[in-house]
């Protein structure tokens, strides 16, 4: 394919030829393969060394990721491949597979239009491969598959040519099995996974070789060849008759779209504004010539450029000194730098169009999630849905006075580039809190703060981030302002399931203001809410729902705002444990207030509106809900017992247990609290014959018997006394 520099050059031209374009993803469960081919990949393309392909592990240059050996950031890479005589721009992004990395995936499929989605050939469909392909599905993103690690069917397994095409068979059904389940209605048939068609590719990434079945023809290769090929250690002739990137960037180029192509169907599952309006038209076609509008999918903190912002450009040019609007941010930004990326290598250039993917420096107050447009009151992109919230947390401080304000700074930076990790400075403890998906992520966190920003730090122990909620119908309960002059009436019971789902699917908007109140209504009709308490919404924050089912009271309206914020201060600190609240729904019944303005102020409303949830609260029996991870242990049966021991050690419940070859694969619910050490433990325990792996799994109760302890202990290192209050406490006030 010629020198690095002129694929650089190439893909310089590239980017303006829309169709000639396809950004894509890699996806995948942990250790599955996808850096090692995505590395194949850039080699096959020229953009490396095609020996060190695989060992350099471009995309992991991150020191962290090297000394793990896993995939800890999304990385990017743009590379030019030839096909039928025509160049093609590939945009790669390569994910991490580790359940504690998994907000990288959801931000990096909103960049994307198609996505490989890579299966051990092994291991088979694992619960990180159903996440990533949720997450792709549910961005439009459309699906091709790579089967990895084939060698090791042949070598290991020893099967033949006739029982590995009965594991693919497998592995394709169980895939088409969650596109049926997960895709938009329309794309259930089309994104269906075949092998006719070559939609699915078999190789080993490692040894750089794949093959599909359109390309057994042209490559002149079958099953029966590669089996008796491997066998005889030839993969370095396979290698040659039927490399890697051609076969896997043909099925990129054949099978999944272009920008414009995507455009039209994920523009309006992206966004929700006018698709009649410039910026909404220009959006739906890719138009380089429309008002630039592009959606920040990335910081990288560059510790010499500073801030780069990388994302999606969906309309108009992207040009050098262009002045923007980012969305969340007052006045305009300078660009002062365009690049495309290639891993840790930036390639300067002076326009990006719509349909690529660009790296930008001087949009400094961008976030992930931002929207970037020349048009200063664009409707903002959809915000990108997570699976899952933040488990565990940290109390972090500088061991050095001096570098507190230097740690303050940092910690926003940190949060900033990783929107998963989440920070709460605390002004009156001087606590600096800091959450994430679980004890890896936090720990790689710790390790960048430390030698990336040279902070020295002392940290607690892992602290698990509880929820509270409701188990029946509180109140109405009387809630008075210290003036007693205003007083508030609030009923709150459990939130319905089917409005839960309605908050999930990101179909009941977050936030006090509804554009389109009529459907909203509708759609908790629908979800078996009543007619008049669905007209009385006023606001959804997590998963709790305000609403206010009062008639004709004086003045409410003047004071609305001001019980938002009674409502706020509840569901982010509950009054069991002050942790954050989940699954209430909270009605405002009735409610007296004073005539005169000045004694219905903040200092008179808020305390009184949040007296009332309080109390109405505590009426409605309150529980501790805790985190727990599903834990899928592969391993022999002849050890099985201290797995399950292990288990029930740390409060587990095993779920299944099924039988595969010699081995037994145990499912088990646990709670994130028992799951600290337990690599190590688990380790020990089989002496190091075990395969496992966890994925977040939403809360559950808190036993009843040891709720008492858990809160006592919770509030006790928040500083408060360890019993919490009762309603007798807020009706006093």
């Amino acid at each position: 394919m010629g020198r690095k520099e002129d694929n650089i050059a190439k893909a310089a031209t590239l980017v303006n030829k829309a169709e000639s374009i396809r950004n894509i993803d890699i996806a995948a469960h942990i250790d599955h393969g996808k850096t090692t081919l995505s590395d194949n990949l850039i080699a096959g393309a020229g953009m490396m060394s095609e020996d060190l392909a695989g060992k350099q592990l471009m995309l992991d240059y991150d020191e962290q990721e090297q000394a793990r050996g896993i995939t800890i950031n999304a990385a990017n890479a743009s590379m030019v491949h030839q096909v039928d005589g025509k160049d093609y721009l590939i945009n790669l992004i390569d994910t991490p597979g580790h359940v504690d990395f998994g907000g990288d995936v959801t931000r990096a499929m909103r960049a994307v239009d198609g996505c490989i989605i890579v299966v051990d050939s092994v291991e088979g469909v694992m619960p990180q491969t159903e996440t990533v392909i949720r997450q792709a599905l549910r961005e439009y993103v459309k699906p091709t598959m790579f089967i990895n690690k084939v060698d090791r069917l042949i070598n290991e397994l020893k099967l033949n040519s006739e029982e590995m095409q009965k594991k693919f068979i497998k592995i394709i059904n169980d895939v088409n099995k969650l596109i049926a389940k997960y895709a938009p209605d329309k794309f259930k048939k089309e994104w269906e996974l075949s092998v006719q068609n070559g939609k699915v590719s078999f190789g080993s990434a490692y040894n750089n070789w794949a093959i599909s079945v359109p390309a057994m023809k042209v490559f002149n290769v079958n099953f029966n060849d590669i089996v008796s090929m491997v066998r005889e250690g030839k993969q370095k002739e396979l290698a040659k008759k039927a490399p890697l990137h051609k076969i896997i960037l043909n099925m990129v180029v054949h099978h999944l779209p272009d920008p414009k192509q995507a455009s039209e169907y994920r523009i309006p599952n992206v966004w929700h504004g006018d698709l009649e309006s410039q910026v909404g038209k220009s959006m739906m076609v890719c138009d380089t010539k429309g008002p630039l509008a592009m959606m920040i999918t990335k910081i990288i903190v560059d510790p010499h450029a500073g801030e780069i912002a990388v994302g999606r450009v969906f309309s108009g040019t992207l040009t050098k000194g262009q002045e923007l609007y980012i969305s969340s941010a007052s006045g305009k930004f300078k660009i002062q730098t365009i690049a495309m990326m290639v891993g840790p290598d930036r390639i300067q250039v002076d326009s990006i169009p719509a349909g690529n993917i660009a790296a930008v420096i001087g949009l400094k107050s961008a976030i992930a999630g931002s929207t970037v447009s020349a048009v200063a009151d664009m409707e903002p992109f959809e915000p990108m849905t997570h699976y899952t919230d933040p488990v565990v947390t940290l109390a972090i401080e500088a061991k050095h006075t001096s570098d507190l304000p230097k740690l303050i700074d940092v910690l926003k930076t940190v949060s900033k580039a990783d929107p998963s990790i989440q920070v709460n400075i605390n002004q009156e403890t001087g606590e600096h809190l800091i959450s994430g998906m679980g004890e890896l992520h936090l720990e790689v966190t710790l390790y960048r703060i430390k030698n990336d920003y040279k902070i020295e730090v002392t940290t607690s122990d892992p602290i698990v981030v509880y929820r509270e909620t409701v188990e029946r119908t509180g109140g109405p309960f009387e809630g008075k302002s210290p003036n007693k002059h205003n007083k508030f009436y609030f009923k709150v019971e459990p939130l319905e399931e089917s409005v839960v789902q309605l908050i999930k699917d990101g179909v009941l908007p977050q936030g006090s203001k509804f554009k389109d109140k009529r459907a909203t209504i509708e759609q908790l009709q629908n979800a078996g809410i009543d007619r008049d308490t669905a007209r009385g919404i006023t606001a959804v924050m997590g998963e709790n729902v305000m609403f206010d089912v009062t008639k004709g009271i004086q003045y409410l309206d003047e004071t609305m705002e001001l019980l938002l914020e009674s409502f706020k201060e509840v569901v982010e600190r509950g009054p069991l444990a002050n942790e954050g609240m989940t699954h209430i729904k909270a009605s405002l019944v009735d409610a007296k207030l004073h005539e005169d303005s000045i004694h219905r102020g903040p200092a008179q409303v808020i305390p009184a509106g949040r007296n009332s949830l309080y109390g109405a609260i505590c009426q409605a029996r309150r529980v501790l809900m805790e985190p727990i991870q599903k834990v899928y242990i592969n391993v022999p049966q002849d050890i099985m017992g201290s797995v399950t021991n292990e288990i029930q050690q740390r409060r587990g419940v095993v779920d299944e247990m099924n039988i595969e070859g010699d081995d037994i694969v145990i499912v088990a619910r646990v709670p994130v609290s028992g799951m600290f050490g337990f690599a190590s433990a688990i380790r020990s325990a089989t002496g190091g014959k075990v395969l496992w792996s966890s994925e977040n799994s939403g809360y559950q109760k808190v036993p009843p018997e040891i709720q008492k302890e858990v809160v006592s202990k919770i509030r006790t290192r928040k500083g408060l006394k360890p019993e919490p209050y009762n309603e007798d406490y807020y009706s006093s006030l």
